[in-house]
Parts: structure tokens; C-alpha cells; sequence
């Protein structure tokens, strides 16, 4: 049966994965959408997945301590899906991926300050990792940094923000309860800009962002309790496996070809994560040990 950590790190890789589908599907559809339209329909599709659930509790899944930070939440959740969103249309899927890595840096930091969580060496050496990877891919000064970069980067910065207000109405809050309420405001906060920039979806595309709105509902539903489980400082190492399967989807789907760089920088970064893994393999056993020798 799998520990706290060993099952929020199995929620980590499945909201990695499906992140990553959901950034497909998003980037497909946008081949015939405006970003406007397409984050609506994003989240008003996931409103209606999670509808017989919230019809089921007879809405007492909305009941919470939290509505301020719930409302600020999707109040800053919504510039960093449509700077996200329009960066992802500009980007190869391996390079927004990427950039995306620096959340986990400011998440950790944040963290820190703000939640009182402890970072451990191995923790900071693979968040370090993760880091110098990413400006290997990136090579900042190498290579012109393009406003879809721009956009990416500010994405991440208000993301990191989101993702310690998740981890602070967690405490308190399901999984569910935190998606609901994300699901409403994001739907409310993003219909006046649809309504004045309405693009009229194919059938083909509202399948695709339907797709998304599963994937993304299945990914935020991951990330929730996993932040309810453990430190967030200890979930966010994990975040840089999604370069790898980025790399492989943008290969098979888009035709990109990540260079040697790319692939040089994921080598840094699973490296950090192997490092993470192993130790927090190793402290498990040294707590069940020092348990057992308890017990005895």
C-alpha cells in the first residue's frame, strides 16, 4: 500500500501526463480559435464534467472556509491560463514545457516564505538541477527570446502564486471542492472577454477542447490532493519529467524535433529527479525502520 509521499508522487506523473495532453489539445485547437475562445470553453466544458458531481452532493461540495482566496485564486488563475494559452500557440510544446520549469524554482521559494515549509538539501540540489537544465534549453543570451517566451515566463510567475493559494485552501478543502470552485469563477471571469471575442468552433474543435477540458480536470484533480498530502516543496522536482513527455508527444504530433540542447538540459533535469526519488526512497525506509525498532 503507498505512503503519503509514494502516492502524491503517483499523482504528480499522472497530472504531468495529462497536462501535458491537455497543452496538446489546447494547441490544436487554437490552430482555428482565438485564446479567448478557447479558455471559455476550456473551463465551461470542465463545469459541465463536474456538474452530476456537484448535482449529487446537492451543491455541498461548494461549502468552504476559503471563498476570498478561492475568488483571488481564479482571479489570478485566469492571466496565467490566457498568457499560458496564446504563449503555447507561439512555442513548440518541449519548449513551453521548459520554460514552465521555473515554477517549480519560485513555487519552492514561495513556499518557504510564505506556507513554513522546509526545503532539504536534496530537494534544493534537484530544484537546482531542474533549473540549470532549463537555461540550457533555453540558453538565455544565446538565443532571441521571443514575446511568446515573454508571455510563458510571466504565465509561470502568476502560476506559482496559484499553486501556494491551492496549497493553502487544501488544508481545509477537498480536491473536488477546490476544482468546483476554480471551475465556476474561471467560467464567470472568462465569459465578458468571450462574449466580445467569440470565434465560432468546428465540430472537430469543440472535440478537442472537450478533450482538454477531461485531461485538465483529471490534471488539477491530481494536483489538488496531491498538495493536500505532502509539502509542496516536495511535489515540485517532479514537474521537470514533463519535459520528457512533452518531447515525445510534440515529436509524434507537431513534428518537432527537439535539438541537442533540449535533450542535454533533460538529461540534467531527470538526473535531479532520480536524486529527489532515490532520498525520499531512502527516508521512508530510515522512518520505518526507526517505527519498527519502536514497535519492538
Amino acid at each position: 500500500m503507498l505512503n503519503n509521499n509514494q502516492f502524491a508522487i503517483f499523482l504528480i506523473i499522472i497530472s504531468i501526463i495529462f497536462g501535458t495532453l491537455m497543452g496538446t489539445f489546447i494547441k490544436l485547437a487554437q490552430e482555428e480559435l482565438n485564446v479567448f475562445t478557447t479558455g471559455f470553453l476550456r473551463f465551461f466544458f470542465g463545469f459541465l464534467i463536474i456538474t452530476p458531481y456537484i448535482l449529487k452532493t446537492k451543491f455541498e461540495v461548494f461549502s468552504t472556509k476559503n471563498l476570498k482566496i478561492h475568488i483571488l485564486r481564479s482571479a489570478l488563475n485566469l492571466p496565467a491560463m490566457l498568457l499560458g494559452f496564446a504563449a503555447l500557440a507561439m512555442l513548440p510544446l518541449e519548449k513551453m514545457t521548459a520554460i514552465h520549469f521555473i515554477v517549480p524554482i519560485i513555487v519552492t521559494i514561495l513556499a518557504v516564505i510564505f506556507l513554513k515549509e522546509k526545503i532539504y538539501l536534496y530537494r534544493s540540489i534537484a530544484l537546482v538541477m531542474g533549473f540549470l537544465g532549463m537555461l540550457i534549453i533555453l540558453r538565455p543570451g544565446i538565443i532571441d527570446i521571443s514575446i511568446g517566451i515573454y508571455m510563458a515566463l510571466i504565465s509561470s510567475l502568476i502560476w506559482s502564486v496559484v499553486i501556494i493559494l491551492t496549497k493553502k485552501v487544501s488544508k481545509d478543502d477537498s480536491a473536488i471542492t477546490i476544482l468546483s470552485h476554480q471551475y465556476v469563477y474561471m467560467s464567470l471571469f472568462s465569459f465578458p472577454l468571450v462574449i466580445y471575442f467569440w470565434d465560432q468552433p468546428s465540430l472537430k474543435t469543440i472535440i478537442l477542447i472537450l478533450c482538454a477540458a477531461m485531461s485538465g480536470t483529471i490534471l488539477h484533480i491530481a494536483l489538488n490532493h496531491a498538495y493536500k498530502l505532502v509539502d509542496v516543496t516536495m511535489t515540485q522536482p517532479y514537474s521537470f519529467l514533463g519535459l520528457v513527455v512533452s518531447s515525445i508527444i510534440g515529436f509524434f504530433v507537431f513534428s518537432d524535433k527537439p535539438d541537442f540542447y533540449t535533450w542535454l538540459g533533460a538529461s540534467v533535469i531527470f538526473c535531479g529527479v532520480l536524486l529527489i526519488s532515490y532520498r525520499e526512497l531512502q527516508l521512508n525506509k530510515e522512518i520505518t525502520r526507526k517505527r519498527l525498532n519502536i514497535n519492538s
